[in-house]
């Protein structure tokens, strides 16, 4: 089976990680499996180089420029399946297949990673009229897909999958050294971007409830986006500049996670949240949302605790309980990194994504029926 594997973005979010999984995972069983990558991207950075590792840069969902490049390269290489990985993928990939015919057409995929209600306008229609299949990140992602139109026999759930290896084997950093952190403080981490559904303003008004209780501890917030500069305020308006840290973009965010006490995951909405994979896998205490396809992730009570999303004082109230039992931590931790195992391997994922590519086989190529489109 030959894939041809499409990602436009240029930063570093759990999507490219599971899109680099994926392409990685399907070589590593025997398939060709080709990427196409923005040239200034992270992910084209973390790829292999080689002939199967293409740059073309797309600026937008309109960018008849990067589809008439990746027109030329589906004729040139003919794969048996063309894999979108994110929104602009695959107005790209609808594009290039509508600038002229492939015989025979590319089975055409897309990997749906966000619990974004879909659009409905005459474009979004029309580029997903030829989708023969979407893999959702989780059950939740699938039902609002259906919910919004999607016909389901077009749509199967694919859980994104955790490196075990990787995860294992990455070097660990200590967060106290390397953030000049005081030594022996517990550290509550969260990695995401810092974007409006991550709903990192619950976090931090949570901090601010955890701290009258926990004096010492930190919260350590990894990654970069456009709420940076309000969530610096928030914290200052909180007083909270010695115990909440914003680190930005870390390439080491493994490696630093590895030295946190309890990983904390605010979202308002979540397609599945793969970084809480890491943390199971690290036998970490996990304190998140029941948002989206958390609830599938993480088993309330049993591998980690969830409450309400938007819930501040819900939110700090599990913290600080788990904080100071470390009993509880240890048990949520073990039970977590076997659920992670049995569940959510890579390998597992990437099984998945085969069996998917198989049944296409048996439909009719170039399906014809209208979609509604992908938000975002």
């Amino acid at each position: 089976m030959f894939s041809l594997h499409v990602d436009t973005a240029r930063t570093w979010r759990g999507g490219q990680n599971q899109v680099l999984l994926t392409v990685l995972g399907l070589r590593s069983r025997g398939h060709r499996a080709a990427l196409v990558a923005h040239p200034d991207g992270e992910l084209q950075r973390r790829a292999a180089e080689g002939p199967d590792l293409i740059p073309i840069a797309n600026t937008g969902e309109m960018d008849f420029v990067a589809a008439w490049r990746l027109s030329r390269l589906l004729r040139a290489m003919r794969p048996d399946v063309v894999h979108a990985h994110d929104a602009h993928a695959v107005a790209m990939v609808a594009l290039a297949r509508s600038l002229g015919p492939l015989y025979p057409p590319p089975r055409f995929v897309v990997s749906r990673r966000v619990d974004f209600h879909i659009r409905d306008n005459t474009f979004s229609r029309w580029k997903y009229s030829k989708v023969d299949l979407f893999l959702c990140a989780s059950n939740a992602i699938r039902k609002m897909l259906i919910g919004d139109g999607v016909p389901a026999e077009r749509t199967t759930t694919v859980h994104d999958g955790c490196d075990l290896e990787r995860v294992s084997t990455a070097p660990p950093l200590d967060v106290h050294q390397e953030l000049s952190l005081p030594r022996g403080t517990p550290v509550v981490g969260n990695i995401a971007a810092l974007v409006p559904h991550k709903g990192h303003r619950y976090l931090v008004s949570a901090a601010a409830a955890v701290v009258r209780d926990v004096p010492d501890v930190r919260f350590v917030i990894i990654g970069e986006g456009e709420l940076k500069s309000s969530l610096r305020r928030q914290i200052k308006e909180h007083h909270l500049e010695k115990h909440v840290l914003l680190t930005g973009f870390r390439a080491d965010a493994l490696s630093l996670q590895k030295s946190f006490d309890l990983f904390a995951m605010s979202s308002v909405t979540e397609g599945m949240g793969s970084v809480l994979l890491d943390a199971m896998e690290l036998t970490q205490p996990i304190v998140a949302t029941a948002a989206g396809g958390i609830p599938e992730v993480v088993v309330d009570g049993e591998t980690g605790v969830l409450v309400p999303p938007r819930d501040a004082t819900a939110l700090a109230a599990a913290i600080v309980r788990l904080l100071r039992d470390p009993e509880r931590q240890a048990r949520l931790g073990a039970a977590a990194r076997q659920r992670v195992r049995a569940s959510f391997s890579v390998e597992r994922m990437v099984q998945r994504i085969l069996d998917a590519y198989d049944r296409l086989a048996d439909r009719p190529r170039g399906a014809d029926t209208a979609h509604p489109a992908e938000a975002g």
